[in-house]
């Protein structure tokens, strides 16, 4: 079964809008979705109609806001294929999640000279945290390079594990390449070894079906802006057996059993990891996304969204000094690229004029550039709205870009 495109766009009413006088064409999905209409109207229900603080309260309204929060959770869980609920954390994205592991796993099981291995094309939140608890704890990052066409250098790998290698940190999908990495594979290699493995889900969940047990990922992160969801959420899946052991990531309410002034002891998983009061309208939001995803089938949407990407592919190489950065074979809808004697931040400018709303500049992945010795690039990236016919006005914007800027 096909997506219905007019149908899913008429969930997006943003979508309808003109920009400078020109039809909205949005190719910014990986930076952030928009909001299909029930999330906003999910998190409108929950905030006129039952709205009040879960978890601690004996009143109507609490408990009902409680059951929807909960209920998310284990939609979540249903939606990764975790083992069981407790196995959920909701954070405030991806950046969260990933420092939440970075600093509570380093401190149960981080000791100085230790290393954790990161990819070269890693956005900047799966290296700072990685970075900041080397340092706390004396242990060394080291890099897994990519080659040239994107793909990672599975052959350096196994020569980069050694008996200090405590952690992978690795992104399921690039969102500057578009490379959809082997996570299965990495997975397998680094559990033969004893080493754990955290995954970016951020640019994947959206795109292609994903199963963290099929996956063999210890820890797995994704937000839920990225997915037509709120900003300001996010979740954590990770192995109950290693949650357990590691400590509180932050202090305060909900995360404590009992408190005294002697002694402090901890809530059961998840609810350890989630000090104080949660974005509960934000979770209620995440939900409908959730929903709206499965409804349209997220085998549609990959193949919906690799049909994009073959197609705007083909037009793009048309182009004469076109240089395309990331081209896998196994790729997610991201393309980024440079025309030559143009600079990509220009090019974004008079885009957008033209209603193309494109992403320019380092995206968050510095050591990417410095790979490509490149300031920066123009990306344009795909969500399940997105047509054919908008990558036609794109191309042809695109065409008058190049007319301005290349004389």
């Amino acid at each position: 079964m096909s997506l219905n495109i007019k149908h899913i766009r008429d969930q997006f009413p943003i979508l309808k809008q003109q920009v400078y006088g020109k039809p909205l064409v949005y190719l910014d999905s990986a930076a952030s979705a928009h909001k299909v209409v029930d999330v906003l109207l999910a998190e409108r229900r929950l905030t006129i109609d039952y709205y009040g603080n879960i978890h601690r309260a004996a009143h109507y309204m609490a408990d009902k806001a409680t059951a929807d929060f909960e209920a998310v959770r284990t939609q979540v869980a249903e939606f990764l294929g975790a083992e069981g609920r407790e196995e959920i954390i909701f954070t405030k994205g991806t950046t969260e999640s990933i420092n939440l592991v970075a600093f509570s796993f380093g401190e149960a099981f981080a000791q100085p000279g230790d290393e954790i291995i990161v990819s070269e094309m890693e956005h900047h939140s799966n290296i700072v945290p990685w970075q900041l608890m080397a340092e706390r704890k004396q242990a060394r990052v080291v890099m897994l390079p990519f080659a040239d066409d994107g793909e990672l250098r599975m052959d350096l790998l196994p020569g980069l594990i050694t008996p200090r290698t405590k952690m992978i940190a690795v992104t399921h999908v690039s969102n500057v390449l578009g490379t959809i990495n082997p996570i299965r594979e990495i997975t397998e290699l680094a559990h033969a070894h004893g080493v754990k493995v955290l995954v970016d889900g951020a640019q994947a969940v959206q795109h292609m079906p994903v199963n963290v047990r099929e996956l063999g990922a210890d820890f797995y992160t994704f937000s839920s802006h990225k997915i037509y969801g709120p900003n300001g959420v996010g979740v954590l899946y990770g192995r109950r057996d290693l949650l357990e052991v590691m400590p509180p990531y932050q202090g305060g309410g909900e995360m404590i059993a009992e408190v005294s002034f002697t002694k402090t002891t901890f809530n059961e998983l998840p609810y350890k990891f989630e000090a104080g009061t949660p974005h509960i309208t934000g979770v209620a939001g995440l939900g409908a996304a959730l929903r709206f995803i499965t409804e349209a089938g997220i085998g549609n949407i990959a193949e919906h969204e690799q049909e994009l990407l073959r197609y705007a592919t083909e037009k793009l190489l048309t182009i004469e000094g076109m240089s395309i950065f990331g081209t896998s074979p196994r790729k997610s809808g991201v393309i980024s690229f440079n025309i030559e004697g143009i600079h990509p931040y220009d090019a974004g400018m008079l885009l957008d004029k033209m209603g193309i709303a494109v992403r320019t500049g380092h995206h968050c992945a510095d050591p990417v550039m410095e790979h490509y010795k490149i300031p920066g690039t123009i990306r344009i990236s795909f969500g399940i709205y997105n047509t054919r016919e908008e990558i036609d006005q794109f191309f042809e914007a695109l065409k008058k870009v190049i007319q301005i800027l290349g004389k």
